[in-house]
């Protein structure tokens, strides 16, 4: 039977539970052991995949075309667990499934509560990860914060399962603060102690404390944080401040944590190693002699968790080319109102990620044309690849007038148009081509030197594509389609062969990127960047 993991969090938000949680699933398999990892969303949202990006921040895709919380994203760059759209769960969701059956007389005439069917939903959902497969531990983050009145209902269930499961088989570890309050010149821990006592109000008592710090905690500020929130001692781990996030898994193997989660779970492993992860990603991170710039021109650049899983792959491109990288956060409507060179001269590569909508659309399309006529190595993604086909019709067709029925529902080249299945569809959760499609790369390709091999499956997410009655006379300007779906005949990548490094893809392939495996784009991309 799988063991659990419940990882809660107090005090603020953004301690970081993501990545604690995902550090841990890295320390366990170091271990041999087979992870699963769980996201709880308070939110009543069914998924996020209708949120702004100033609301939420990124949507990450998941190969099975969920839509989800970006701290999958975290769980599988750092693990080598494959997430679906089980591995998030919402109360969306959970009222969603809860109602359904209650509809269809599924609870046979009981009044249906919180306790014990929403409470036994959201149990049944966490267990369903670990069903039929081998699976050693499931880590299940709950996501806000104790004291969060859309949270209760996850504590609850939490609470009944760690007692349905026993000593041994679940444990929960409490994600907190302790501030360092610089005029006082002390740490506090009075914030941690008022967390812990909230969550045992509920009746959870957590089994390990991480606490967040700016420094390591002595001694005796654990020997208080153990004795206010009864705790042993060596249950109280620092989970330091470090200057970059692939280091979080060493810093808290260092404080003994896999050993404490092995000891309290009765877990039969082997011990611990992160050697490679050392030498393939952290000194790749420290003292490169060389620095590359690459700008990313958005239009949620204001959000540094927008475009989450795109800063993190350009990281990964420069840990493969052993290279510092500086990324440069270009909004696209401030090209619109400064001008393009003023914001672009001096990078060595351009992004244009994916997005919706109209605003900021013209600053993207200068942005790439400042790239081709630079010959600045160039990459484009989803409506990076959209706005790149119109900037080709426009300025190298010469059809002035071209665009996406997105931004122009009677335009007269329509470049971009929405997909014939999504014609017929008016309800947005859901509803767009989602997930892993195949693509056939033409060879021989700038995209076959990349992925050296011709049949590919990437990710995606959109509900507009390249308008195929244009393909010839684009091919005839120089425009080389090099990545075709087989079934259906979309375009998937697109690219110049006149050109030191161009290309554009509809896909997303920032999912499906790792520290210690870069996805071979952006390994290429970083590597036509420096060169």
């Amino acid at each position: 039977m799988a063991k659990y993991i419940f990882v809660t969090g107090g005090v603020v938000s953004s301690l970081g539970k993501g990545i604690a949680s995902a550090s841990i699933g890295k320390l366990l398999e170091s271990r041999g052991l087979n992870v699963a990892l769980v996201k709880c969303d308070p939110y009543i949202n069914v998924d996020p995949g209708t949120m702004n990006p100033f609301q939420h921040g990124e949507v990450y895709v998941t190969e099975d075309g969920a839509e989800t919380d970006l701290d999958l994203g975290h769980y599988e760059r750092f693990t080598n667990a494959k997430l679906t759209k089980d591995n998030n769960i919402t109360t969306g969701k959970i009222y969603h499934s809860v109602i359904s059956r209650e509809r269809k007389g599924g609870y046979l005439g009981k009044t249906v509560q919180i306790i014990p069917h929403i409470t036994d939903e959201i149990m049944i959902s966490i267990k369903k990860v670990a069903y039929g497969k081998k699976v050693d531990v499931v880590i299940v983050e709950i996501g806000g914060t104790v004291g969060d009145i859309e949270s209760l209902p996850f504590l609850e269930a939490i609470r009944q399962l760690k007692l349905e499961l026993g000593k041994e088989y679940a444990i929960n570890i409490h994600v907190t603060l302790v501030p360092y309050i610089k005029t006082a010149g002390e740490v506090k821990t009075k914030l941690t102690q008022h967390s812990v006592g909230r969550l045992r109000e509920i009746g959870i008592i957590p089994d390990i404390i991480l606490c967040r710090s700016e420094s390591h905690l002595n001694n005796q500020v654990k020997d208080k944080i153990a004795l206010f929130c009864s705790v042993d001692k060596e249950a109280v781990i620092s989970a330091v401040d470090v200057e970059n996030i692939y280091e979080v898994p060493v810093s808290l193997k260092k404080e003994g944590l896999d050993r404490l989660i092995v000891k309290l779970l009765n877990l039969k492993c082997a011990e611990s190693s992160l050697s490679d992860w050392e030498e393939k990603v952290l000194k790749r991170l420290d003292n490169n002699e060389k620095k590359v710039s690459i700008a990313v021109v958005g239009k949620y650049i204001t959000l540094q968790d927008a475009y989450k899983s795109i800063y993190e792959a350009l990281a990964h491109g420069a840990i493969a080319n052993n290279v510092d990288l500086d990324i440069k956060r270009i909004d696209s409507e401030d090209i619109e109102n400064q001008g393009v060179d003023n914001l672009l001269k001096g990078v060595n590569g351009i992004l244009i990620p994916g997005g919706f909508g109209k605003r900021g659309i013209e600053g993207k399309i200068d942005a790439v044309k400042y790239a081709r006529e630079n010959q600045i190595p160039f990459l484009g993604i989803c409506l990076g690849m959209q706005v790149t086909v119109i900037e080709f019709a426009r300025n190298v067709c010469n059809l002035k007038k071209a665009n996406s029925t997105e931004f122009d529902a009677n335009t007269k080249f329509s470049i971009v148009s929405l997909l014939e299945e999504q014609k017929k569809i008016n309800a947005l959760g859901a509803t767009m081509r989602l997930g892993a499609y195949e693509c056939k790369i033409k060879k021989p390709s700038l995209a076959s030197s990349i992925y050296k091999k011709q049949k590919i499956y990437e990710r995606h997410r959109h509900r507009y594509e390249f308008n195929n009655a244009f393909k010839q006379l684009l091919e005839k300007k120089g425009l080389v389609f090099s990545g075709i779906n087989p079934g259906s005949g979309l375009v998937e990548i697109i690219e110049l062969a006149k050109h030191p490094f161009f290309i554009a893809c509809q896909f997303h392939p920032e999912f499906k990127s790792k520290p210690d495996r870069a996805h071979p784009i952006f390994a290429a991309f970083i590597k036509a960047a420096v060169e």
